[in-house]
């Protein structure tokens, strides 16, 4: 099989993220000495949709997810890494959490006081901003009716600009999308209270499409895990506050399909 004469990189996560993936891109193209595109300009279901179909080679993409797909039959996507982020919650390790918060002038405290209030989610391929939530529900046997009202807002960023705007009262965000808003806006911290976080969960990973050769996959992954190694590399890692790639395996995965499993008993 022969390499597409591009490698089409995109993201799937937050947008305050993409100017990560594609520094990343960009650096394993350099390292790798091929070309490489980083798809931005499509809504993220027709990036999903484009690498499901072989038309993007590598994708940023949920847990839950890279679950979904890798879990079928004819399964047509591998592992390669996922980011470490930089911040001692982290523990050096590929994981993230869900950090469900409220105005910091919110009287409320725990996320049982949020029964009855306007929650709002980022999508339902979200595992920090949908699927976490349900199942925390699930834990506290409430299957449905918990919140008051439920917005589904379409990004971790338009659910901040929700809650910040006092259109509902709590949601769930991604926490490295609270750390890179936190780095952009140092105010937002002064805004913000939060009252849980669900997690540590499985990093989001990179993917890679089978239709991209076996031994460029394999490049494409040693380029990832090498990145830290040299200025270049770890000034491409600082645009998304990571550290490092590290190797991640679908065991990894696991509690997120536990997860998953429970939370589908809920209904928000």
């Amino acid at each position: 099989m022969h390499p597409p004469p591009r490698i089409r990189f995109t993201s799937c996560q937050a947008p305050a993220a993409e100017a990560f993936c594609a520094a990343v891109a960009s650096d394993l193209g350099e390292r790798l000495g091929i070309a490489v595109e980083f798809v931005d300009s499509l809504p993220w279901r027709e990036r999903l949709r484009a690498f499901d179909a072989g038309s993007i080679h590598v994708c940023w993409m949920c847990g839950l997810p890279y679950m979904w797909r890798n879990d079928r039959v004819d399964a047509g996507l591998e592992l390669l890494a996922a980011p470490v982020m930089e911040g001692a919650r982290y523990l050096d390790r590929p994981v993230y959490f869900s950090d469900v918060v409220v105005r910091s002038d919110a009287r409320c405290r725990s996320f049982a006081e949020l029964e009855g209030a306007a929650w709002a989610y980022n999508e339902e391929g979200s595992h920090s901003g949908y699927n976490a939530t349900r199942h925390r529900l699930a834990r506290m046997g409430r299957t449905r009716g918990f919140f008051g009202r439920v917005v589904a807002a379409g990004s971790h960023e338009a659910a901040l600009r929700l809650l910040l705007a006092g259109a509902v009262d709590a949601c769930a965000i991604d926490s490295t999308v609270l750390d890179l808003w936190g780095r952009r806006d140092p105010g937002l911290a002064g805004q913000l209270r939060t009252i849980e976080s669900i997690g540590p969960s499985a990093m989001p990973p990179f993917v890679v499409s089978r239709v991209v050769p076996r031994a460029l996959r394999r490049a494409l992954q040693e380029a990832l895990l090498a990145m830290s190694g040299d200025e270049r590399g770890r000034a491409a890692l600082a645009t998304g506050m990571v550290a490092r790639f590290a190797p991640v395996t679908d065991s990894d995965y696991d509690p997120i399909r536990r997860m998953a499993r429970e939370a589908d008993r809920v209904e928000l």
